[in-house]
C-alpha cells in the first residue's frame, strides 16, 4: 500500500482533534494502556529481535532491556504531571499557566533504536494530546511500522483514536521531507546530514546528532569499579547508543593501572601495527565510518579488520594520538572500539576535551570517574556539553535510569 503523506497528516489532524480538549484523567488512562501493552514479555521481545534481525545492529536482549526501562522510566517521569488545562499559577502576580498541546509531531527515528525510540517518545506525545507520525530509517521500516502497530493496538482497546500515531511504510527522503513540510513540530535522531535537514524545513524541531563520550578518570577514582562501569556502558547494545563513551581519559599516575583494569574487563589494546588495520577498515575512504561496524560485536570487528584477538575480547582499545579529521579514532565511532588518552594536568586535558567535542560531539555529554568535586565542577564549567556524568555508566545513566535522577529520553 503507497503511504499517501497528505492523507496520513489529514488522519492524524482530526485524531488530535479528538483528543485536544480531553480530561486528565482520560489522557493518562490513554497513555498506561500503551504503556501496557509495550511493557508484555512477548512484545518486548518480538521487537527487540525483530530490530536486530531487520539491522544486524545491537544486541537483542539489550533491546529487549531497554524498551522495559524506557517505558517504564517515561511512565515514572510523567508521574502526577499535569499536561492538561491549568499546570501553574502564581496568584501573587496574577499569572495562570495553560497546558496547550501542538498538533501533529514528526518522529524521525534511527535503525539504531527503531523500536525504543518511538516507545518512550510515543508515551510522551500521548500525555501531551498530540498525534505523531512515524518517519522510520530504511534499513528498520518493519521493526518501526510493528512498534506502531502495537501501539494502535492498546489505543483502540481504550477506544482512543488509532490515528495518533502512524507509520510510513515505504519510507524515503521524499517522503520525510512531506511529513516535515505537513507537521507541526518535529523531533529527529540522527547524524549532522538529518539534523541540518530537519531544521531547513523551517518548523519548530527538537534534534539529537553525534555523540562522543570522553570518560575522565582521575586518581581519586576506584579503579576496578571506574573499569567495570565504563565496560558495561561500552558493550551495552554493542555501543549503539550516542551515550557511549568513545574514549577514556587516564590521569598519568594510575594509566598503566586502568589499562590493566579495562583488559581485565574484556578489553584488548591493540599494537600500533593493529591500530592502522583497525583504522583503515573503519574508515576504508580515510574520512567515512565503514556502517558495516556499527554496534556490531568487538571480535566481529577484529576479525574482519585483520585482527587477532581473544574471543572473550567485549570491546577495542586504541591509544589516541591526534585529534581532529587526521586522526578519526578522535570522533564518534558507534561501536566497541575505545580511544585511550592520557593526560598529567586537568587543565590542559579539558583544553584536549574542548578540542575533541569540536571536532565531534560537541553538546551532547562527558563522563567522569572522580571523588573530587573540584575537577568534577570544573568539568562542568568547561566542557561544551549538556550533561556530566559522575562515576556511572555513561550509556546507562545518561539517558535517564532509576538511580540517576536524569529523565528517561
Amino acid at each position: 500500500m503507497e503511504d499517501n503523506i497528505q492523507e496520513m497528516c489529514q488522519r492524524a489532524r482530526e485524531a488530535f482533534h479528538t483528543v485536544e480538549y480531553w480530561p486528565q484523567e482520560k489522557v493518562d488512562e490513554m497513555v498506561q494502556a500503551v504503556a501496557w501493552e509495550l511493557l508484555k514479555e512477548d512484545v518486548r521481545h518480538k521487537l527487540g529481535h525483530m530490530a536486530v534481525d531487520e539491522s544486524g545492529i545491537g544486541v537483542a536482549e539489550d533491546k529487549v532491556n531497554k524498551i522495559k526501562n524506557k517505558t517504564l522510566g517515561t511512565l515514572w517521569d510523567q508521574k502526577n504531571l499535569k499536561t492538561c488545562g491549568l499546570i501553574e499559577e502564581n496568584k501573587e502576580l496574577g499569572i495562570r499557566k495553560f497546558a496547550k498541546p501542538i498538533g501533529v509531531i514528526a518522529n524521525v527515528v534511527p535503525c539504531t533504536n527503531p523500536e525504543s525510540t518511538i516507545c518512550c517518545l510515543g508515551l510522551s506525545t500521548l500525555k501531551t494530546r498530540n498525534a505523531q507520525i512515524v518517519s522510520p530509517h530504511p534499513r528498520t521500516p518493519k521493526t518501526s511500522n510493528e512498534t506502531v502497530v502495537h501501539i494502535r493496538k492498546a489505543l483502540e482497546k481504550i477506544g482512543a483514536p488509532v490515528d495518533l500515531i502512524q507509520c510510513i511504510k515505504q519510507t524515503s527522503h521524499a517522503k520525510t521531507s512531506e511529513l516535515m513540510a505537513n507537521c507541526d513540530f518535529a523531533v529527529a535522531t540522527g547524524g549532522a546530514a538529518l539534523v541540518k535537514v530537519v531544521y531547513e524545513a523551517g518548523k519548530p524541531a527538537q534534534t539529537v546528532g553525534a555523540g562522543n563520550v570522553v570518560s575522565i578518570v582521575d586518581e581519586t577514582a576506584d579503579i576496578p569499579s571506574a573499569a567495570h562501569k565504563i565496560k558495561l556502558s561500552k558493550i551495552a547494545n554493542n555501543s549503539a547508543s550516542c551515550s557511549s563513551e568513545n574514549a577514556v581519559a587516564l590521569y598519568e599516575n594510575i594509566y598503566n593501572d586502568m589499562l590493566d583494569a579495562l583488559k581485565s574487563e574484556g578489553g584488548y589494546l591493540c599494537t600500533t601495527e593493529e591500530r592502522e588495520k583497525l583504522r583503515q577498515y573503519m574508515w576504508p575512504d580515510g574520512e567515512h565510518l565503514n556502517r558495516g561496524i556499527v554496534a556490531r560485536p568487538a571480535t566481529f570487528i577484529a576479525e574482519n579488520a585483520g585482527l587477532s584477538v581473544p574471543k572473550s575480547t567485549k570491546f577495542l582499545m586504541v591509544i589516541g594520538e591526534k585529534v581532529g579529521p587526521e586522526d578519526r579514532f578522535s570522533g564518534e565511532k558507534i561501536s566497541p572500539v575505545l580511544t585511550v588518552w592520557k593526560w598529567t594536568d586537568f587543565d590542559e586535558m579539558l583544553d584536549r576535551l574542548e578540542n575533541i567535542l569540536a571536532f565531534s560531539g560537541e553538546g551532547h555529554s562527558v563522563s567522569i570517574h572522580s571523588e573530587n568535586d573540584e575537577q568534577r565542577v570544573k568539568l562542568a564549567l568547561r566542557a561544551n556539553v549538556g550533561r556530566v556524568v559522575c562515576n556511572m555508566p555513561h550509556a546507562h545513566a545518561n539517558s535517564g535510569g532509576w538511580t540517576t535522577g536524569l529523565p528517561a529520553t
